[in-house]
């Protein structure tokens, strides 16, 4: 498992937390949905800004209020209505093979059964759906209504625990889960979806892909990528100036 635990204690998290909890203020609360309205909007939000992913979601329940409905729909069409969020076929068509899936053996399209698992079982029930991954199955649980704490890890969140030193810089969705889960194993659902939310906020303004702050972020003073940038030699008028060395004597 590719992790590092400087970071890893339940004091160390929580000091995250709080530091991000400082900086952002107040959260919005969100709406829970349905395990299965919240596995579809899952499946088509990879890679793609919350206001697209959100609005093609809105124009798929529109246009189909039943998920039987949703299930049947050729794949043609359901790419049509989710045309704006990133990879637009292979999501449609996941999407569909999933709802057929799922049909097959629940054809209220009824999740709630999932709550009544263990949270490894439940992931491990949602992830033999085609399509369905560490990142869409932990969103099923934790962002709807059946509130199981298992910690969702985005493209956002991600860059911040490697940058951070949490987990290795080529760690996956599935290890900085595992990381996560481990460093804070009493944490409530709703403590989940805040840490989430916080660290996401932080790699959308902060600790972006293209420009990371540093000198901007809360939790700069444990970083490891704060702090190998603090070190890193200035270049002033074409000549290295390494701020580590003490100013000559006068």
């Amino acid at each position: 498992m590719q992790m590092t635990f400087d970071f890893g204690a339940v004091a160390d998290i929580a000091w995250v937390r709080n530091q991000l909890k400082l900086f952002f203020g107040r959260l919005d609360r969100i709406s829970l949905r349905s395990p299965i309205g919240q596995l579809v909007k899952s499946s088509i939000s990879n890679r793609t800004l919350d206001e697209v992913s959100l609005a093609a979601y809105q124009r798929l329940i529109e246009a189909y209020p039943e998920w039987s409905a949703l299930a049947a729909a050729p794949t043609g069409d359901v790419e049509a209505l989710i045309g704006d969020v990133t990879f637009p076929i292979g999501k449609a068509r996941k999407l569909g093979d999933a709802l057929r899936d799922i049909e097959a053996r629940h054809p209220d399209f009824d999740l709630n059964f999932l709550g009544r698992l263990s949270v490894a079982e439940a992931l491990a029930w949602l992830e033999r759906l085609p399509g369905v991954g560490r990142k869409v199955s932990a969103s099923t649980l934790n962002f709807s209504t059946l509130s199981m704490p298992a910690f969702v890890v985005d493209m956002h969140v991600l860059r911040v625990l490697s940058r951070y030193g949490f987990v290795r810089a080529r760690a996956d969705t599935r290890n900085a889960y595992d990381a996560v889960m481990a460093a804070c194993p009493r944490w409530s659902a709703a403590e989940l979806i805040e840490l989430h939310i916080l660290m996401k906020r932080l790699g959308q303004t902060i600790c972006r892909h293209d420009h990371a702050r540093c000198r901007d972020c809360p939790i700069r003073r444990r970083c490891k990528t704060a702090a190998a940038s603090a070190r890193r030699p200035v270049r002033v008028k074409g000549i290295n100036m390494d701020h580590r060395q003490e100013p000559a004597q006068e």
